[in-house]
């Protein structure tokens, strides 16, 4: 019975280390989630003509949201651009923090 009682005490404090180490190579897995997202979000804003990428500014959170932000020259380009983050796999939901400037 002790045996088996220092057995699991050992295999515990053994396990211990090796469940920190997943808890933080989950957040750098999120992490990396989280900017294939982004450059994802980008590259689908580049691709489009009616959008200015390099007026909007794209971030995601570690639960897919994306938040746009910048200037862009009317609402249709606005509105495209947060359908454009919308269809990218990945992507739980947009926040469009897009001023529209009729000054550019």
């Amino acid at each position: 019975m002790k045996a088996n009682l220092k057995t699991l005490l050992v295999v515990g404090a053994l396990a211990l280390p090796l469940a920190a180490f997943a808890a933080e190579g989950d957040s750098v897995k999120t992490k990396v989630g989280d900017a294939v997202i982004t450059t994802k979000v980008k590259a689908e804003l580049a691709k489009d003509k009616t959008v200015s990428a390099t007026d909007i500014k794209v971030e995601t959170d570690s639960n897919g949201l994306v938040q746009l932000t910048g200037t862009a020259k009317s609402q249709a380009e606005a509105d495209k651009a947060v359908v454009l983050a919308k269809n990218v796999k990945g992507v739980t939901g947009v926040k469009n923090d897009i001023v529209v400037t009729t000054a550019h």
